[in-house]
């Protein structure tokens, strides 16, 4: 697979992570054809990859190129990951998607990805302002081989439900679910795995800081005194 992505504009796992692959049917197009590639091994090569047989995903794929233990950065991207950042997002870390307090847990998964090694998927919610409506995400994280033979590369997903609305996007996330892969190809059972897909709490929504006013509570009008039956007006004619 060479470094380029040309974009165009289903295999259940991981309990379904949670009726994610049912909310965002692409995922299972980068899946199965991952396992396909592997078959019985833990996890294909990189130079195995081919996007023309992820076509219809390309948009959405990536490749991850690890750095550091928890670190990794984009060596690919599809065209809306850039339309989500507003920005071409190659070279740019994987946490740049994440709100601050969402960081450390995108490092712990990327940790299980290539160390272990493991599938991971997080279940993700946009950030909240002005131009920027509801975004519900899934983004998938799958291990790969470098040609030095260290596990180094992953192939990625990254779907998204609702408007992009105003750049950058951002997100916080609602759950994950890592999913070990043996020596033998075979999968150990996640370690989480919500049963479904979070709901969202209706009307409740993240705080919008800026030019976001804060909130005030009620307060009753001050006390009126009672009308009484003298007039408080008086028209005054004259002929003068």
């Amino acid at each position: 697979m060479s470094d380029e992505f040309v974009d165009s504009r289903k295999v259940v796992s991981l309990r379904d992570a949670g009726g994610a692959t049912m909310r965002f049917p692409i995922l299972q197009t980068v899946e199965s054809y991952w396992d396909s590639l592997r078959g019985g091994r833990p996890m294909p090569d990189r130079a195995e990859l081919d996007p023309r047989r992820i076509q219809t995903a390309l948009a959405h794929a990536f490749i991850l190129e690890r750095l550091a233990p928890g670190v990794a950065r984009f060596r690919l991207a599809g065209s809306h990951l850039n339309d989500l950042m507003g920005m071409e997002v190659r070279g740019m870390p994987l946490t740049s998607f994440f709100l601050p307090d969402a960081r450390k847990r995108v490092s712990q998964s990327l940790v299980h990805v290539f160390d272990e090694p493991a599938k991971a998927w997080l279940t993700l919610s946009g950030d909240r302002g002005i131009g920027k409506p509801p975004l519900d995400a899934c983004l998938l994280i799958l291990p790969l081989r470098a040609d030095s033979g260290e596990v180094s590369r992953a192939l990625g997903c990254l779907a998204t439900l609702g408007p992009v609305g105003r750049a950058p996007r951002r997100f916080d996330i609602r759950s994950t679910a890592v999913t070990p892969i043996l020596p033998d190809g075979s999968l150990q059972v996640p370690e989480t795995a919500p049963d479904e897909w979070p709901e969202r709490p209706a009307g409740v929504f993240r705080e919008v800081t800026g030019l976001a006013e804060p909130a005030h509570g009620y307060r009753p009008s001050p006390h009126r005194p009672p009308r009484t039956d003298r007039p408080q007006l008086y028209l005054v004619k004259s002929d003068a």
